[in-house]
Formats: C-alpha cells, sequence, structure tokens
C-alpha cells in the first residue's frame, strides 16, 4: 500500500513537472490554455482559475495540457480568438511550447539528482575517485548476479550490499586478510579459492547471510577458475557540497540521457527485426515495484530514482512519433521546410490512430507486468 501511494505521488510530480512546462511556455507566449489535467478524462472534479480548467481525472497513468490549436482544426485557424491559437504562433514558438515538457523533465531530473550528491547518495567510489576524500560508509555492492550460478542459487541479488564474507570452515573474514576497509578485491581473493563461504549481504535495510560454494567453469575465457557468479563494485556514501553537486547533477543528467536515447533506438531496431526483449520493458505497475525497492533504500536512490523515470519520460515524449511530443515537433518541422501546413484531417489522425497504438502497447507492457507477479 505505500509503494503504491508513493508510486501515484512519484508519477503525479512527472507528470506536473512535465505538463507544467508546455503550460508555462504556452502562457508566456500569449497561447491559450483550456485545461490543465491530472490523469485522463473522465473528470473527477475540476475548478477554473481564469481561462484555464484544473481537472483530477481518474485515469491516473498519464495527464495533459488542453492548449488551444494544439487540435488544429477551424476555429483554432480562423476563430475569434484565434490570435492565440498556438498553430497561429510563428514556429519557433511553437517548438518552443512542444519542447517544453521535454525541457522541463530534464531540468526536474538535474535538480533531483543535484539534490541526492549534495544529501548523500550510494555511489561508485571507482567512478567518482577524484573525491575519494568525501566517501563515507564505503562497502562492496553486487552490479549483476549471473543467473544459474552459485550466487543466484543462493538468494544474493542486484544491489545488495556485502558487509562481510569468511570461510564457511573457518571465522577468517575478508577484513582480516590485510588493512583496510572491506573491497571487491579482497572477495576476489577468497572466491577463487574454492571453498564455500559465507555471505553476510543487507537488502532493503535487513541483514542476511547465505552459504554459496564457488565453482569452475563460470568465467568464459577462464573456466579452470573458480567463482560464484557476481559483479561487484566499490562503493560508498558520497556527499558533495553545492557547487559540486550542482556540477555532478548536470554531468550525470546528460549521461542518463544520452544512455536512454540509445538504449530506446536499440529497443526500437530490435523490434522491427522482431528481436526486442519486450521483458525486459516495464510498465507502471513495473516502476510502481521499483520505486518501492528505491524508497526502500533511502531517500536519495528515490530522488536518484524518480530523476532516472524524469529522464526516461523526456526522452520518450522526444521521439518523433505522432501523439508525442517529438511526432507534433516533425510535423512544425516539415510545415516550416515545405512552407505548406500540413492538413488538419491527416494530422489529427495520426495522432489519434498512434495514441491509441500507445494505449495498448501501454496496457500489453502492463499485463506482462501483472504476470510477472504471478
Amino acid at each position: 500500500m505505500i509503494t503504491a501511494i508513493i508510486f501515484i505521488i512519484v508519477l503525479a510530480v512527472l507528470i506536473l513537472v512535465h505538463e507544467f512546462g508546455h503550460f508555462i511556455i504556452a502562457k508566456k507566449s500569449g497561447i491559450r490554455v483550456d485545461e490543465f489535467g491530472l490523469g485522463f478524462p473522465p473528470k473527477i472534479v475540476g475548478k477554473k482559475f481564469g481561462e484555464t480548467e484544473y481537472t483530477l481525472n481518474w485515469i491516473p497513468f498519464g495527464g495533459f495540457v488542453k492548449i488551444f490549436g494544439e487540435t488544429p482544426d477551424d476555429e483554432a485557424e480562423k476563430g475569434a480568438d484565434s490570435s492565440r491559437s498556438l498553430i497561429n504562433k510563428n514556429r519557433w514558438i511553437q517548438a518552443a511550447v512542444l519542447v517544453g515538457g521535454v525541457l522541463f523533465n530534464f531540468l526536474f531530473a538535474w535538480l533531483l539528482i543535484s539534490i541526492s550528491f549534495f544529501s548523500g547518495v550510494n555511489a561508485s567510489s571507482e567512478d567518482y575517485a577524484k573525491y575519494s576524500d568525501k566517501f563515507t560508509d564505503t562497502g562492496v555492492i553486487l552490479a549483476s548476479v549471473v543467473a544459474g550460478t552459485p550466487a543466484a542459487d543462493a538468494g544474493l541479488k542486484l544491489d545488495d550490499i556485502i558487509k562481510d564474507v569468511r570461510f564457511a570452515t573457518e571465522s577468517t573474514s575478508t577484513k582480516a586478510l590485510s588493512d583496510g576497509p572491506l573491497n571487491s578485491k579482497k572477495i576476489m581473493a577468497m572466491t577463487v579459492k574454492g571453498q564455500p563461504l559465507l555471505f553476510t549481504v543487507v537488502r532493503a535495510g535487513q541483514s542476511t547471510t547465505t552459504l554459496v560454494t564457488p565453482k569452475k567453469g563460470i568465467i568464459e575465457n577462464d573456466s579452470g577458475k573458480y567463482a560464484v557468479g557476481i559483479l561487484m563494485a566499490d562503493y560508498g556514501r558520497l556527499s558533495l557540497p553545492l557547487h559540486l553537486a550542482i556540477y555532478e547533477g548536470g554531468m550525470s543528467t546528460v549521461h542518463y540521457i544520452k544512455l536512454v536515447a540509445l538504449g530506446l533506438v536499440e529497443f526500437i531496431g530490435q523490434a522491427i527485426v522482431g528481436k526486442a526483449n519486450y521483458s525486459a520493458v516495464s510498465g507502471p505497475v513495473g516502476i510502481a515495484g521499483y520505486v518501492g525497492d528505491a524508497a526502500r533504500a533511502g531517500f536519495s536512490n528515490l530522488l536518484m530514482f524518480t530523476a532516472i523515470i524524469s529522464i526516461n519520460l523526456g526522452v520518450i515524449n522526444f521521439f518523433p512519433i505522432p501523439a508525442l511530443d517529438g511526432g507534433r515537433l516533425l510535423f512544425v518541422l516539415i510545415e516550416g521546410i515545405s512552407r505548406k501546413k500540413i492538413p488538419f484531417k491527416v494530422a489529427n489522425t495520426l495522432n489519434t490512430v498512434f495514441f491509441v497504438l500507445l494505449l495498448l502497447l501501454m496496457a500489453v507492457v502492463t499485463y506482462k507486468d501483472i504476470l510477472k507477479l504471478f
């Protein structure tokens, strides 16, 4: 129940940020905004302030801003209030309004990531070696657990924090192997010996100990070496001063934008040739589970995960697909190059068709998410 509440709050905030980007730029550009809605109709309740009605709607997975002229028709082009219509503004203003939602998603992600770095977030001590003096509570985290290996069979999972490893038949732990804190090299030195090991890990604030027996044949290029089937990363709690937090927040935002964009392009390419892995795609139900995991890992982790969702939302909306911001932006670009307006019926039909297709895709992904639960 708590996970569901947190997810709804996160989703609502991200939608509000995205739609506010469209809203504020349209308002500042003198364009009439008829409605600002959270969720999709049917409407639960609405209140009008000035010329804009603010509504809460029954279908919770979305939101919208109804901008006059966004869905072009004769009234928007030639009606009494046509001077305040989106389609009658110059194309730079149209583009700014359409890009506003994506831009605000990216700016919001930058803000959240910066707050995380400032307040303290779990980070790889290798990736941020230049801030080695600003790390506290260092340790080792599982970056990957290979299916079908001793580690997976023993119940170790991604993002588990390794607190201690010791030989099952002895009391010697990794901390006794050499001076200094626990690290991945010390753990690796124990696993290659092939002896059963007791891993003590922390997951969602709970500590547990499990027996893992290394075996050969796991490492692809060295099948004779013992291993348990994990990738580890040395990490710690990284807290940065405000100016560095803002800088690293911006750099991380750009990095994540690139990763998400490249991943989406790759997925679409695989989907076209029929090789896409749809099980790797999560809808609202799947994302809700991840939000719950992030929340249990701490407030900074929740902020970071929310930032990544915001970036995903921005990147997806920017793709040149009708019904999305990127598709509408493509129409503006085509009109700018051709110096001719796309017929209303063509634009509206394409947007409607692709909107329905996106809803169907969302339904399929949500259905698969629900199946994963069982």
